[in-house]
């Protein structure tokens, strides 16, 4: 569940940045605003501050994995090369 109170307390304070002669209209006004700044968060397809912390450290994880993995496929490259130059001498050219 999303904390309305930072929502409730932008909407109070719209609500009384408005004149005085509308401020007898100040429910409606605030549940108007309420539903129309809901709606355009809905819209905007936000996430959760613990979403995105979750999402972070997964992020994170996998780019030390990453990491990891990609230094294995170099040592095993490296620990290949050598074989690979030593069975090409051995060879020697093509012969025609």
């Amino acid at each position: 569940m999303r904390d309305t109170q930072p929502l409730d307390e932008l909407i109070r304070k719209l609500s009384e940045l408005m004149p005085e002669s509308v401020r007898h209209m100040q429910g409606d006004i605030e549940r108007n605003l309420k539903a129309g700044l809901a709606g355009a968060l809905q819209r905007m397809e936000l996430v959760t501050r613990e979403e995105y912390e979750v999402q972070a450290k997964l992020l994170a994880r996998s780019r030390e994995r990453l990491a990891e993995l990609e230094a294995r496929v170099a040592a095993l490259e490296d620990a290949l090369r050598p074989d690979m130059s030593s069975s090409s001498q051995k060879s020697g050219p093509p012969e025609e």
